[in-house]
């Protein structure tokens, strides 16, 4: 069973989840993200998705901590595109004895979830803040704004977008749209919105646009998707 909350860190969201009695597995979406998450005794990194990741082996019990697209860089201290598809275990990208001692106090606390949020706090406090540009670029290609006015309104070339895109998100500025729209067009199809009218007002060309990146995206159609499975 999968739930989230607000973080006191600004944007990121806290997450448990935990082993459904009826056996549903929680199929996680693209969504610009990078994660920072433990499982029973592992402490891992999740990089940006292009595709939909269905966690292998058999349902465990999670935490994690999610940050604002475009932020997990700067706090985590990887390059978005090097973790691209990946999960990494965090020892691989800071010192075995910090990872450890973080590992440690998770598995001995009653709650991993706040206690990845202290973590994720402290980073934050001891990390440069991440580059304004970057909410701003989530904001605008979250909205349906093309690359090239997104580019424009920023004040940056079209080039240096991409760069800067590599860097925060894992892939270029039209990858990013295309994720951004399909949680735009989660979040209007939820709210009981005809897949027609959703295709509309997500930004799609039609329906059958919608339904195929829906299903090369989530791997399945946008029905099951929306049945159960997250």
């Amino acid at each position: 069973m999968y739930e989230e909350r607000p973080s006191r860190l600004p944007g990121a969201v806290v997450w448990r989840n935990r082993p459904d009695p009826a056996g549903a597995r929680t199929v996680v979406l693209p969504d610009g993200c990078m994660d920072l998450m433990w499982c029973e005794g592992r402490l891992l990194v999740a990089g940006p998705d292009t595709r939909a990741y269905d966690p292998p082996g058999p349902p465990r019990r999670w935490a994690g901590v999610r940050f604002f697209p475009g932020t997990g860089p700067t706090y985590l201290g990887v390059p978005a595109h090097e973790l691209r598809d990946r999960r990494v275990d965090l020892a691989d990208l800071w010192p075995a004895a910090k990872a450890g001692r973080l590992r440690a106090r998770l598995d001995a606390s009653d709650d991993p979830a706040a206690a990845l949020e202290e973590a994720a706090l402290a980073r934050a406090a001891d990390a440069a803040e991440p580059d304004p540009l970057l909410r701003g670029l989530v904001a605008a290609l979250g909205a349906g704004r093309t690359v090239a006015r997104t580019a424009d309104d920023l004040g940056l070339g079209v080039r240096r977008l991409h760069r800067l895109s590599l860097t925060a998100f894992g892939y270029g500025p039209k990858t990013l749209a295309r994720v951004l729209r399909l949680q735009r067009a989660l979040a209007l199809a939820r709210t009981g919105e005809s897949f027609a009218a959703t295709a509309v007002r997500a930004g799609y060309a039609d329906q059958a646009h919608l339904a195929r990146d829906v299903r090369e995206l989530a791997g399945m159609p946008l029905g099951e998707l929306l049945g159960g499975r997250r």
